[in-house]
């Protein structure tokens, strides 16, 4: 019995061994998007598209934010009221003539949700085609919980133009203020980062593509080179989905000699080529970067189990593609990875059996010391990065609850809405 053990334990090590040192160091947290005193050349034309369901008592704060971007260039913000119940538009239209910029907020009254979308993709397809007679260069897709800090667009903006990319994102920085969201919401940013590692999402010749819908800034070209929102009008992880599109977009094309010099505002091309008539190579689509924000933060509040716990449980099987096998992995896998350590530190000192308990304290180290900077980041005290396998145990179940939810056709719920799979919208 204490050869299975230890055997289990050293395998559990062996894979923290691993995401240590060869999974896109995703346990760091330094992808983050840094100030820069850089100035650009031309100033873009951006759009924020913002899709409002029942959300009179965040507008104010995240509409004003926006509102109120120090951002030099021309931008203008689409809010599509998505048949809310509670006055969503009328306190919208309130913010714009209290910051004195109503002539920026366009308030668009949403369609009925017809076949085939989710709620909130539809109303973002509708914000981005009233959006489009403007002609922005880029999208600032967000959501209607989001707290943006004065600079973030124009950090945005610049990240974008400078480094050629056809998506940027940050995770904003999401609420972490009662005892459950400390305990749990830096773990969801952790795993987060451990299915996507931002390194590797941020890297062009790495398939990896992830995006956080709470602050997306994609150029038009992009959008329109993937086919539109209508590709991913199904997806429940919609702004991965996304991401996906436009990475797997990407790849040089070219030119010939004569075409025009000016792609999109703000991005010259150059078009002189080495021979005449000679095909000129386009700038590289479909690249993207995703990092951090300890500036933009969400509004969203998640006092209580229940909230974090219906937050997970609602796309933890969607995460999964709705697999069995898969869930049966994570299952099996969660308990290996993150509860083994523990569980053999007992064993190994009730059975006086050092060699157990010894490689399950190094396993509970090893877990500790990749899960502190985000507790860092988060500002939480040291002594939650030790309550990791807590943790993990606790979103073990979250997405065992999130299969049974969808297998009893309840899966997917949001403002009032249930989306059972793809399939079904």
């Amino acid at each position: 019995m204490d050869v299975i053990v230890l055997g289990l334990m050293l395998l559990s090590l062996t894979i923290w061994l691993v995401l240590l040192g060869f999974w896109g160091q995703f346990w760091q947290t330094d992808q983050q998007l840094e100030f820069t005193e850089t100035q650009l050349e031309s100033l873009p034309v951006v759009c924020a598209v913002v899709p409002a369901r029942n959300e009179a008592e965040l507008i104010p704060t995240s509409l004003r934010s926006l509102l109120l971007q120090d951002y030099p260039g021309s931008f203008n913000v689409f809010l599509v009221d998505d048949r809310s119940t509670d006055r969503t538009a009328n306190f919208a239209e309130g913010v714009a003539h209290a910051v004195g910029k109503p002539q920026q907020l366009h308030i668009i009254s949403g369609a009925s949700l017809p076949p085939g979308w989710s709620g909130k993709l539809w109303a973002v397809e509708q914000g981005i085609k009233s959006a489009s007679l403007l002609a922005p260069d880029y999208f600032l897709l967000t959501d209607a919980d989001i707290e943006h800090d004065p600079g973030n667009l124009c950090r945005l903006v610049k990240k974008a133009v400078q480094e050629d990319l056809d998506l940027v994102s940050v995770m904003v920085r999401l609420r972490c203020e009662s005892f459950w969201e400390k305990l749990l919401i830096p773990a969801f940013v952790f795993f987060f980062q451990k299915l996507y590692p931002f390194r590797w999402v941020n890297n062009p010749n790495n398939p990896t593509a992830a995006a956080a819908g709470g602050s997306i800034l994609i150029r038009r070209e992009a959008l329109e080179r993937i086919g539109g929102i209508q590709v991913i009008r199904q997806a429940l992880i919609d702004d991965c989905a996304l991401a996906k599109a436009v990475k797997k977009s990407g790849g040089t094309g070219s030119r010939e000699q004569g075409a025009g010099e000016q792609g999109s505002r703000g991005r010259r091309i150059n078009n002189q080529c080495p021979m005449p008539n000679a095909p000129c190579p386009m700038p590289s689509q479909g690249r993207i970067w995703l990092g951090l924000s300890s500036l933009t933060r969400s509004l969203r509040p998640y006092d209580s189990l229940a909230t974090i716990w219906d937050m997970v449980a609602r796309t933890a099987y969607t995460q999964l593609n709705y697999s069995p096998l898969i869930l049966l992995g994570t299952l099996v896998g969660m308990p290996l990875i993150y509860l083994a350590p523990p569980v053999c530190v007992i064993l190994g000192a009730v059975s006086s059996n050092s060699a157990i308990a010894l490689t399950g304290i190094l396993g509970w180290l090893l877990m500790t010391f990749a899960y502190y900077p985000t507790i860092r980041f988060y500002k939480c005290s040291v002594w939650f990065a030790f309550s990791l396998p807590a943790i993990a145990f606790l979103y073990t179940l979250m997405t065992l609850d999130s299969a049974l939810r969808h297998w009893q056709g309840r899966g997917g719920a949001w403002k009032g809405r249930v989306y059972h799979s793809p399939d079904n919208l």
